[in-house]
């Protein structure tokens, strides 16, 4: 999901005074740096048959989670925290609410709203491709 495109973002606001809820901001986990491999999944796991996490996409989109990690480990915050971040500085009229299975989990997400991204870790963000293979 890329706030910046035409439709959605500020026009959004702007133009409808509505805001944008992004649907699973951490990628069903994968954001957050919770597996690097369909095979980590459970046999049942919905993932499995998705097509961003079938192998060949999966390793392509395996270097945005590791761009997303590189600016969370230069700002000394977990990958999560990162991508929830980012959304949040795209402005007001988005609100991202992760999912979470564990305590822990929301612990870390809360903790994005202290995370400070500066103009290198924006541009650095920004500058990362769209995933690879469809949503669903």
């Amino acid at each position: 999901m890329d706030p910046r495109r035409p439709g959605r973002g500020p026009a959004l606001l702007q133009q409808h005074r509505i805001g944008l809820l992004p649907y699973s901001p951490l990628g069903r986990g994968f954001l957050a740096g919770r597996f690097a491999s369909s095979d980590e999944l459970p046999e049942n796991d919905q993932r499995r048959r998705l097509p961003r996490f079938q192998q060949d996409n999966l390793r392509a989109n395996l270097d945005i989670a590791a761009k997303v990690r590189d600016v969370a480990d230069r700002a000394g915050v977990t990958p999560a925290q990162i991508a929830l971040a980012w959304l949040v500085a795209q402005g007001p009229h988005i609100v991202p609410i992760p999912g979470t299975k564990t305590p822990k989990y929301l612990t870390d997400n809360a903790g994005a709203a202290d995370v400070r991204l500066s103009a290198t870790d924006l541009a650095d963000l920004n500058a990362i491709q769209a995933p690879v293979g469809a949503r669903y």
